[in-house]
């Protein structure tokens, strides 16, 4: 199985991640982290659970701008993800990417209507409604960013620009090089807008969304989606493969889309519910009870090599890996242990997210625990932490005991690993 991997599994994978799309789409959408988790703070602070911090709040007339800030954080993470794909796509085939950055700008206001229409049935126009700005857009502004920066680097490698004499500054040679591009790019995205709105009566970011954003986030929104991803991740960290990067890269827009929707939901008035049309696997999902402590949720490993250890070994990597495992890194653990490439490991590594997905998924099925609302924490906030921060005490409670759990699935492989290590460590002496 391993040569078979190693063959034709691993290069087919890395050949995939190695596509110019693909690079771009996880490039580009790592701008749009420092928005969801500075915007989670202000969400968090508006929302408070807390009834007298509340009220202090409203006393001062403060949740208010706590909340214009999240909605100028959380509710623009499309538009900046549109910007920043096409940049990168253009920048990583050697080229300027300001310029395309912009057009991705444009092309995806100019896919997107320019009115409102209010409660009372009044159009308002000369807007841009950041309902598609923010998750529902997400994966339009993905499509939009590919094609744009895939069509900009096909003029520049066909040299079919304006090029300016050397001696003109950088910035003026540069605009005039975006000017047959921009023509039609801006042209070919006003010609989608006018097919959908005069043939279709709707626009091309209301098509993607209901056609292929809302099956995809129902898709990853079930017990398959939360068994494949708690597989997934471990199983290419166990052939040395960062699962966590490439799962990540590739899931991360649709399960920020659906922390997003259940914000939306949230900011609607109406009660986060299945009913209501809540999402159950979000973003937090993965980060806080599948990959929490590291990919393979190794803290109950960790916890007996520190505590429990017999080997020299085993107790020495237990100190070096404890801290870093606090924090949700757990390198040291899987290249020391060694858990990379160790059939022994392998069922409780690989097990041991799928088992914690599915606890959650039917403890938020059942209302035993809230679902996710819109905040987002950083990927290294300590476990417990996380869960009180994204869920309240019920989510916290539920992460420990999950924790405590991953201790008895490590257990007993890790003790016959330890023992073997004890008795060759007490032959050499």
């Amino acid at each position: 199985m391993q040569n078979y991997m190693n063959e034709h599994v691993i290069p087919a994978i890395m050949k995939f991640m190695s596509l110019k799309g693909i690079v771009a789409l996880k490039d580009g959408l790592l701008y749009t982290m420092p928005l969801t988790i500075v915007g989670s703070v202000f969400l968090l602070l508006a929302n408070f659970p807390v009834e007298a911090v509340i009220n202090w709040l409203n006393q001062y007339g403060l949740i208010d701008p706590l909340n214009q800030a999240y909605g100028a954080t959380f509710n623009i993470v499309a538009l900046v993800g549109v910007i920043t794909i096409t940049y990168k796509y253009v920048t990583n085939e050697g080229y300027e990417g300001m310029s395309a950055a912009i057009l991705g700008l444009v092309s995806f206001i100019l896919l997107t209507d320019s009115f409102v229409v209010s409660s009372a049935g009044e159009t308002i126009g000369n807007v841009i409604d950041k309902t598609w700005t923010a998750g529902q857009g997400m994966i339009a502004s993905i499509l939009i960013g590919l094609i744009v920066g895939w069509v900009y680097s096909w003029f520049m490698k066909k040299d079919i620009r304006i090029t300016m004499p050397e001696g003109v500054p950088q910035g003026v040679a540069n605009a005039f090089t975006a000017l047959i591009p921009s023509f039609v790019i801006i042209t070919g995205a006003t010609l989608v807008y006018i097919f959908f709105k005069f043939a279709l009566s709707t626009t091309f970011i209301e098509s993607i969304y209901s056609f292929i954003q809302i099956p995809f986030q129902g898709l990853t929104d079930s017990l398959a989606g939360v068994i494949v991803m708690g597989f997934a991740v471990p199983f290419l960290w166990f052939f040395g493969i960062h699962g966590s990067t490439l799962v990540g890269g590739l899931m991360g827009p649709i399960l920020t889309a659906n922390s997003l929707a259940n914000q939306a939901i949230l900011d609607s008035g109406l009660a986060l519910t299945i009913e209501n049309g809540g999402r159950i696997v979000t973003q937090q999902f993965l980060d806080q009870f599948m990959t929490v402590t590291g990919a393979g949720m190794t803290i109950g490993l960790v916890v007996y090599l520190i505590f429990f250890a017999k080997s020299t070994q085993c107790k020495q990597l237990g100190k070096l890996g404890g801290v870093p495992s606090v924090f949700n890194i757990n390198e040291p653990i899987l290249f020391g242990t060694p858990i990379v490439m160790n059939p022994f490991l392998a069922i409780p590594f690989i097990g041991m997210p799928i088992l914690s997905g599915l606890i959650l998924y039917f403890a938020i099925y059942t209302g035993l625990v809230p679902m996710f609302s819109g905040v987002l924490v950083p990927w290294t906030t300590p476990p417990i932490i996380s869960g009180f921060l994204v869920g309240g005490w019920k989510m916290a409670l539920l992460q420990a005991g999950i924790l405590i759990l991953s201790f008895f699935v490590y257990l007993p492989f890790i003790r016959k690993m330890d023992r073997i290590n004890y008795k060759n460590e007490q032959v050499a002496k």
